[in-house]
C-alpha cells in the first residue's frame, strides 16, 4: 500500500511517498499563474486572431473564441519555452536561471 504525505512551507511543498520501506522525497515548487494582456482582434475572414504584445512574435488565430484561448495558452507555452544557445562566459560572470 502506498501513502502519500504533503507536507507544507511558505514556498514549497515536499512530497513524501512510502512504497513497502523506502521512503521517496519529491520538492515541488508552488507556480503561480502568470497574468499576461492580450489583444484579440476579429478576422476579416471570420474567426479572430490575437497578439501578446509582452512577447514580441508571439500571435495565434483561432475560428472560434473558444478555440482562439486554447491556441494562445499553447502559443505563449511555446514562445516562453524557446531553448537559446548557451552564453559566451569571459572571467567572473555568472549564468543564473530564475523562475517568474
Amino acid at each position: 500500500m502506498q501513502r502519500i504525505i504533503w507536507l507544507t512551507s511558505s514556498s514549497k511543498n515536499k512530497k513524501i511517498t512510502k512504497v513497502g520501506n523506502t521512503l521517496l522525497l519529491c520538492a515541488v515548487c508552488i507556480i503561480k499563474a502568470m497574468k499576461i494582456k492580450v489583444v484579440v482582434h476579429e478576422a476579416e475572414e471570420g474567426g479572430y486572431w490575437a497578439e501578446v504584445p509582452a512577447i514580441p512574435g508571439c500571435a495565434t488565430q483561432g475560428e472560434t473564441f473558444e478555440e482562439l484561448l486554447q491556441n494562445l495558452y499553447e502559443a505563449v507555452e511555446g514562445c516562453l519555452s524557446v531553448d537559446v544557445s548557451p552564453a559566451q562566459l569571459n572571467g567572473d560572470e555568472r549564468v543564473l536561471e530564475i523562475a517568474v
